[in-house]
């Protein structure tokens, strides 16, 4: 009930933990020893002297003896304050400390400390309600209306306390509206975990097992106090609550923050800005978060970002990602994930990451039925254009950009690399295959470089595949040339009425699209089950779409057994053939942005489910052994893709060279791409129209010549046919 009781007068900053909680033979402050390092021998009771000035100076206390200090202790630097409960003050000094240009002196002024410890060399200024903290060293808490921590305080985490009902437990409601993929936030949980956790439903033994885990990983007991780690900065903020703060953090002008952790570390220090207001959640190292954010039941993943009024509900936010101005509910969003613009939604989805959302964007709440909104699934690299909206429920393959438009019913678009229209002059449904690689080179290309590039994470717990033409890409390549494939047959006999099973029909499109591109070019090529709608779906470009596509096939076999090869100096072609020979894996996962293949998913629930993995540590332990097997998994897939192109199980030396030849005629292509779809910026007349002339337009933009990543792609071709040639000699040496 929110009501206001009576208690006795010595109830504040005593009997912190209810006496049926607390351990046998064990008093209040049992947990908070635990969680200081200092011993006993460190603390003090102040000396007749020292009361009499503090009191001279306008302190109070309701017990002198329940105030120890350390050797070094200026009484001179306390002033105006209350004591209340055994409050523990460390090393006190006439100095100034400084952050920012704000200079402050050690000691506490005008403030109401309760059963506290207090760090070396701190300064306390105008903290009217300061409670149950644990405070590190060198801090400054300057301008604080309310900070206190709870007997049951969780600090983020989905955990029950003793004595504490279920519905209690804190859930986060992500993929969907309903619930029905909830799952328990926690310190250190990544993407990988909330994905395992959300997607497998059907699983009722891992869901048990995880949940057991989770609860587990936390100490149950109640009497932890709130932690705020050395050199932090926290000032003109109002409310902290249930707060636990890693070391070198700051936070300003904070409205409120209550059931947090926040992680921040010397080296990757998190701050928190004005306005911010945050509740049951937990936070990454290296994060900011500024200027109005709102963020309820969340977690947000190691250097991340939300900023001016960005709102975070029920979601994760994967590393590397930033948020701005947005509405982002219900999400799952792996990382390397970016929305800047203005009134951009985002809801009831689960986004494999390097995405990129644009102004306007609505993915999701556009209502095709009277129940909640369901789920999309957008795969790897998914960037809906200006003010698109998109209804529930869709699936995109990897890298599919819609372009501007209100897309009128469901989605289930299997193409990556794929351009999407809308033509409503023709009422039709228009997608051009492998766009990226025709026409986007530039953005495709700078996408891995960009990506790696912004991982500024320390520790990598998360492990992340950045690079565009990885299994999970290679494999929906595969699945697309078989669509193309029957799509274009069906096609060439729509007028002829020659019924073909499938296998005819995929034989007989690979025939055609192997042939002559004036015959495919005649052809209405029409895709099937891609909307819910009784209009057509047109296949743009199946030709060009189709070459692309193997060749980018060719470049990530090729790519990766020089790979092998630069690995392996002692390795042949046989020798190679001999180590990655096997089938292909055909099913791949994305938990998180790792990718592993499907069999090893299943490997982890079973373990999980079965108690060979016992806490979230082996978990991450697993998902690390299987990050360290992946780059020769995508070696031996490479290989697989390399002779899937030759129809063979084993590949000869003749085709190996052809195979090499074909690599450098698409790197010199990437090359070239890189630079003609940069240089259409440069040598558009709309854009160079608001210059003076070229000369204003070189000193403020420069030229193609001088872009840094086209100079790179230029270097790197170069380095490429290199290694190439090397490996060549080295095959005709042995």
């Amino acid at each position: 009930m929110d009501t206001v009781s009576i208690l006795q007068k010595n109830s504040i900053g005593r009997s912190f933990i209810p006496n049926e909680y607390l351990p046998d033979g064990k008093d209040e402050y049992y947990y908070r020893n635990i969680q200081t390092s200092y011993p006993k021998e460190r603390w003090r009771h102040l000396q007749s002297g020292e009361v009499e000035r503090l009191v001279k100076n306008n302190n109070t206390s309701d017990n002198w003896d329940e105030i120890l200090v350390t050797d070094q202790f200026d009484s001179g630097q306390i002033k105006n304050s209350e004591f209340i409960g055994l409050v523990r003050i460390g090393r006190v000094q006439n100095i100034i400390l400084e952050h920012h240009d704000l200079k402050v002196p050690a000691g506490i002024t005008n403030s109401v400390i309760i059963a506290c410890d207090i760090g070396d060399d701190v300064a306390i200024h105008n903290a009217r309600y300061l409670s149950h903290y644990i405070i590190g060293d060198r801090c400054i808490l300057f301008n604080i209306n309310e900070m206190h921590t709870t007997n049951y305080a969780k600090f983020g985490n989905g955990i029950v306390k003793e004595g504490e009902p279920e519905d209690v437990r804190v859930w986060l409601d992500i993929m969907n509206e309903t619930g029905c993929r909830s799952i328990i936030p926690f310190d250190g949980m990544i993407p990988a975990d909330a994905y395992l956790w959300a997607k497998y439903r059907d699983d009722t033994a891992l869901q048990e097992r995880l949940k057991e885990i989770t609860q587990n990983s936390f100490d149950s007991h109640r009497g932890y106090y709130g932690m705020i780690g050395s050199q932090c900065v926290i000032k003109n903020s109002r409310i902290l609550k249930d707060v636990k703060i890693g070391s070198n953090c700051y936070i300003k002008g904070a409205n409120k923050i209550k059931n947090i952790t926040i992680n921040s570390s010397e080296s990757e220090p998190t701050q928190i800005g004005e306005g911010v207001e945050l509740v049951n959640g937990i936070i990454g190292f290296g994060c900011h978060i500024f200027y109005g954010c709102k963020a309820v039941r969340f977690i947000l993943g190691d250097n991340s970002n939300l900023k001016y009024g960005a709102r975070l509900i029920n979601s994760f936010l994967g590393d590397n990602s930033t948020i701005s101005c947005c509405e982002v509910l219900n999400n799952l969003i792996f990382p390397a994930h970016e929305q800047h613009h203005n009134n951009s939604f985002l809801v009831a989805s689960v986004v494999l990451g390097q995405s990129n959302m644009a102004a306007g964007a609505t993915i999701g709440s556009n209502h095709n039925s009277r129940a909640n909104d369901n789920e999309i699934q957008a795969g790897r690299g998914f960037w809906p254009g200006l003010c698109v909206s998109v209804k529930h429920s869709c699936r995109f393959a990897s890298f599919v950009l819609l372009s501007k438009a209100d897309y009128p019913a469901e989605l289930d678009i299997p193409l990556p690399f794929s351009l999407l229209n809308n033509n409503t002059a023709k009422d039709q449904l228009e997608v051009f295959p492998a766009f990226w690689w025709l026409y986007n080179m530039y953005a495709l290309a700078r996408n891995s470089w960009k990506f790696m590039n912004r991982d500024k994470r320390e520790n990598k717990v998360q492990k992340i595949e950045f690079d565009s033409l990885a299994p999970d890409t290679i494999e929906e390549i595969f699945n697309a040339l078989r669509l193309l494939e029957l799509w274009t047959a069906k096609a060439s006999l729509r007028s002829k009425d020659d019924i073909k099973d499938e296998t005819e029909l995929v034989k007989t499109g690979r025939e055609l699209l192997m042939g002559s591109e004036e015959l495919i070019n005649g052809l209405e090529v029409l895709g099937e089950n891609m909307e819910k709608s009784n209009r057509k779906v047109m296949i743009l470009h199946v030709y060009k779409a189709y070459h692309a596509y193997c060749d980018m096939l060719y470049y990530y076999a090729v790519k990766n057994l020089l790979a092998y090869m630069n690995l392996n100096p002692d390795a042949t072609f046989f020798s190679m053939q001999s180590a990655l020979k096997g089938k292909r894996e055909h099913k791949w996962v994305n938990i998180g942005g790792q990718l592993v293949t499907e069999k090893d998913v299943t490997q982890i629930r079973s373990d999980i489910a079965s108690g060979k993995l016992v806490d979230w540590t082996e978990i991450h332990r697993r998902y690390d052994s299987l990050w360290e097997r992946y780059p020769f998994e995508k070696q031996k897939h490479a290989y697989a893709t390399l002779c899937e192109i030759f129809e063979t199980d084993k590949l000869t030396k003749e085709q190996w060279e052809l195979a090499l030849d074909k690599a450098v005629k698409i790197q010199e292509f990437i090359r070239d791409q890189v630079y003609i779809s940069r240089k259409k910026d440069f040598d558009n007349p709309f854009r160079q129209a608001t210059y003076r002339n070229i000369d204003e337009m070189t000193a403020a933009i420069g030229t193609i010549e001088d872009n840094s990543f086209v100079k790179q792609v230029r270097e790197e071709t170069e380095d490429f046919k290199k290694l190439i040639a090397e490996m060549r000699n080295k095959g005709r040496s042995k």
